[in-house]
C-alpha cells in the first residue's frame, strides 16, 4: 500500500481540527521559550493555534515579525494584543509554510487563502514580507 504524503496545507487544518477544543493560548504559552525537538511540527501546531486564537478573539488581523533575533506575534482585536512566540527556528518555519502553502517565491507578496475548518471554512487575505534579516506575515480576516 502506498504511503499518503500530507502537504503543508492539509497538515494545518488537521492541525486546527486536532486542536480546536484546547486552550489555545494556553497551549502557545506552553511553546514559548521551549527549544524546539521538531520544528516543522511545532511550527505547524504554533500555527494552526495562534490562528484559531484569532478567529475566537473576533481579530482583524494576526501578525508575525522577526527582525534578527526579536520575534513578535500579536493580533489586532481593536487594540493590539501580544501573543507568546516560539524559539526563532518555529517562527521561521511558520513564515516558511506559509510561503510554500501559497507558492510565494517573491520577497514581497500578497494572496487570498482559505482554511477548511470542521464548521465551515475561513477566507483570509495573508501577506509575506522579507528584507534582509526582515520577515513578517500577516493573516487579515475578514469582518465579523
Amino acid at each position: 500500500m502506498e504511503k499518503m504524503t500530507l502537504n503543508y496545507h492539509l497538515k494545518l487544518q488537521e492541525m486546527c481540527d486536532c486542536y480546536m477544543e484546547t486552550d489555545f493560548l494556553a497551549k502557545m504559552q506552553g511553546m514559548s521559550g521551549i527549544d524546539s525537538k521538531d520544528v516543522e511540527e511545532d511550527a505547524i501546531k504554533y500555527l494552526a493555534l495562534a490562528i484559531m486564537y484569532a478567529i475566537t478573539q473576533k481579530a482583524e488581523k494576526l501578525s508575525f515579525k522577526k527582525k534578527g533575533k526579536e520575534l513578535t506575534a500579536t493580533i489586532k482585536n481593536g487594540s493590539k494584543e501580544k501573543l507568546p512566540v516560539p524559539d526563532v527556528a518555529v517562527l521561521e518555519k511558520v513564515i516558511a509554510i506559509m510561503r510554500a502553502i501559497l507558492h510565494m517565491e517573491e520577497d514581497k507578496g500578497e494572496m487570498d487563502f482559505s482554511l477548511g475548518l470542521r464548521s465551515g471554512e475561513v477566507n483570509v487575505k495573508v501577506k509575506v514580507e522579507r528584507e534582509g534579516d526582515k520577515q513578517s506575515l500577516k493573516i487579515k480576516f475578514p469582518k465579523q
